[in-house]
């Protein structure tokens, strides 16, 4: 079986990273929410020595993690736990959270139910990072995100690209408040949060 790829990772990786470097530099424990291929997983680890990064998704992508883990290992790299958002999370407390291209995929009340595990496991002070598209003020924010949203929700109903504003308002119920919001390539964000309450 061939590992599983994604090329939109491999555009974004250097970009994100630059990103996390700062973000997660105080920090060291980081769960991966929907590590997906492990694509990330495996080029954020070695370039994080100081923390230990936990993939984590459900059981049906775990043979491809383990593919790209085994190809590219690092000694603070770990071997997925299964996490699904409609259950317990399979962890203690962490010091971050890092997802990507999983809130627009995910149903809304699975929005919901990620922000509930952020605040029962991400550490005070904590942050959280997420990556991928948002809409400001409910417009799009280019016209391939415009496409992307369609194309989301003929493949599921219950996908869809997510308002910022309403993110922000899950966010704050869960204790975390937005300290960055940064543009990055092919109009996508990144959204860092510290866990305050």
């Amino acid at each position: 079986m061939n590992k599983p790829f994604s090329q939109a990772c491999e555009n974004n990786k250097t970009a994100i990273l630059l990103r996390l470097v700062n973000t997660f530099s105080q920090s060291k424990t980081v769960l991966e929410v929907g590590s997906g291929t492990g694509q990330h997983a495996v080029y954020f680890a070695p370039n994080m020595t100081w923390l230990s990064w936990q993939t984590s998704d459900m059981m049906l992508n775990h043979q491809g993690i383990s593919q790209w883990l085994k190809e590219y290992p690092a000694g603070n790299l770990l071997h997925p736990v299964e996490l699904d958002l409609n259950h317990p999370w399979p962890i203690k407390k962490v010091d971050a959270i890092y997802t990507a291209n999983t809130l627009h995929i995910v149903s809304w009340p699975l929005v919901q139910a990620f922000f509930s595990g952020v605040s029962q496991h991400l550490n005070q002070q904590g942050k959280l990072c997420i990556y991928g598209p948002f809409n400001y003020q409910g417009k799009y924010t280019s016209e391939s995100n415009a496409d992307f949203d369609i194309w989301l929700k003929e493949r599921d109903s219950q996908s869809a690209i997510r308002d910022i504003e309403a993110i922000i308002a899950l966010a704050e119920s869960a204790g975390l408040s937005l300290e960055y919001d940064h543009a990055m390539p092919a109009n996508n964000r990144l959204l860092e949060f510290s866990k305050i309450d």
